[in-house]
């Protein structure tokens, strides 16, 4: 099942009993963030996705957590587990030549499938219902019921939002989910970390800048909501100039539809429930923070560039969609993970040897990699480890760990006692400096610091190991057989 907008969606996880409508009156600030917390850290099967249809000041009700499980999650994508993302992708991107009629007809559709998704690209519209209401005169975004989420953030944040701009140069649209803060009722900042697409254009418009003499304002847009594989993809790290809605266009079967700006140079989804228009101006920046972060710290107060709002756009009757951030788990979680599962058929086209490989909540996605192998020769641990840093943003991986083909990396039980017992600190590490994550507080300069890869796996001799690997204590087959028949009977 694939949803045409946010609406649909809510309506499907309203049956499933996904949803709950939270009707009793609770505040933007703080508030909203504390309930939310408690359910997204309780019991799985209390985790749901949250209405709250009455917000003081405001008539826009606030709908948050949607992505917040793994089946809420692979629902938004149009799967029935994020397993299935993996699979579908493989297929896609398998290069070897098919061979027979049956298996050449099977490929054959799968590209018609790309065809009907994405081969057309975004389509345009002549009219969206994200444009059912426009204020181009006085829009004030202050009328949106945005949250203070944590104490020490430093004002109200935009969370779920799609920012679209374009390559000043190439013309090429990027989608990226980056904070908003709010400065005044027309007067915002956008977090675009320096190793994102829109802190790219940025740079591009100064160098146009400095090139032609003549302004470089960046236009752009701030889309909330619809649907929900769009609201996903602006998370997806896309390597720079492959447009995000291409990728959403694939999950959905079907392309997006767009309707142009009502007062910038650039287009937007119709599905939408509130678009913010506007333009940056990449020499002039205000200082952004702080924010409860993803990290489960604070980021300090760094200057970001400010985005001028020209219009406000909305359907009649909108729902503000948001998230909320901090300490892990979160909703995060469940964003991060599909975009790991889906992009494993990606990896394994540049590193065929890789099984499998996992990004616990633990380590906030960029502080740990644990990665299945299948080991062929020595240092193949080693040439995964370096081969993994110099892949798009997976080059901010501050640890990286390697283990073989029989160790669950999902298990990180497994998972320690393998890293801990399979590795002599004096010989299988590697330890390097380079780029790091923009919000790592631990680095010593900003965004570049240690790394870590650790070779969990079994050591040869031809790696210089003399004495022998030991086997891994396990019990015999036939005895296995022999205990599935007399189990039941035991009933332990």
């Amino acid at each position: 099942m694939t949803f045409f907008n946010l609406r649909e969606y809510l309506r499907h996880i309203d049956r499933t009993g996904d949803l709950a409508h939270i009707t009793e009156p609770v505040s933007r600030d703080l508030e909203i963030t504390e309930i939310t917390d408690r359910v997204m850290k309780g019991p799985a099967a209390k985790n749901k996705a949250l209405l709250f249809e009455n917000v003081p000041g405001f008539d826009m009700p606030v709908a948050i957590n949607l992505f917040g499980s793994a089946r809420r999650m692979a629902a938004a994508l149009g799967v029935d587990d994020l397993e299935d993302l993996h699979h579908r992708l493989a297929k896609l991107v398998d290069f070897r030549l098919p061979q027979g009629l049956g298996p050449m007809l099977d490929r054959a559709g799968g590209l018609l499938e790309v065809l009907r998704g994405i081969g057309l690209g975004p389509t345009l519209v002549r009219h969206g219902p994200c444009q059912e209401l426009v204020e181009t005169e006085h829009p004030n975004v202050n009328t949106l019921p945005v949250l203070k989420c944590w104490p020490g953030d430093g004002g109200r944040f935009i969370t779920l939002m799609q920012v679209i701009t374009r390559d000043p140069l190439s013309r090429a649209r990027n989608v990226g989910m980056y904070r908003v803060q709010i400065v005044d009722d027309q007067t915002l900042i956008v977090h675009w970390q320096r190793h994102k697409g829109g802190a790219e254009h940025e740079r591009r418009a100064r160098e146009a800048e400095a090139a032609t003499a003549r302004s470089a304002r960046i236009p752009a847009a701030i889309v909330l909501g619809g649907d929900p594989a769009s609201m996903w993809c602006a998370s997806a790290p896309l390597p720079p100039n492959i447009d995000e809605y291409l990728l959403a266009g694939w999950l959905r079967g079907r392309p997006v539809e767009f309707v142009k700006c009502v007062s910038q140079p650039l287009e937007v989804p119709a599905q939408a429930e509130i678009v913010i228009e506007g333009y940056v101006d990449p020499n002039e920046h205000l200082p952004e923070g702080p924010f409860g972060d993803h990290t489960g710290y604070y980021t300090p107060v760094e200057p970001f560039p400010v985005f001028h709002i020209t219009a406000i756009t909305r359907r009649k009757n909108a729902i503000y969609p948001t998230t909320i951030v901090g300490v892990p788990p979160a909703e995060d979680v469940f964003m991060g993970k599909a975009t790991e599962r889906l992009f494993l058929p990606l990896l394994r086209i540049f590193l065929p040897e890789i099984l499998d490989y996992h990004m616990p909540p633990e380590g906030v996605f960029h502080n740990l990699v644990i990665v299945k192998i299948r080991k062929r020769f020595p240092g193949h641990a080693r040439k995964v480890i370096f081969g993994m840093w110099g892949l798009g943003l997976l080059m901010l991986a501050k640890a990286i760990v390697v283990v073989d083909e029989w160790v669950d990396v999902h298990n990180l039980s497994q998972v320690a006692w393998q890293a801990l017992g399979n590795v002599d600190w004096s010989k299988d590490i590697v330890v390097v400096e380079g780029a790091v994550d923009h919000l790592d507080h631990a680095s010593y300069r900003h965004s570049f610091g240690g790394k870590i890869g650790l070779d969990a796996t079994a050591k040869t001799a031809d790696e210089g190991y003399p004495r022998g690997w030991p086997e891994v204590a396990r019990m015999s087959a036939d005895v296995k057989r022999r205990v599935d028949d007399l189990w039941t009977k035991l009933g332990l």
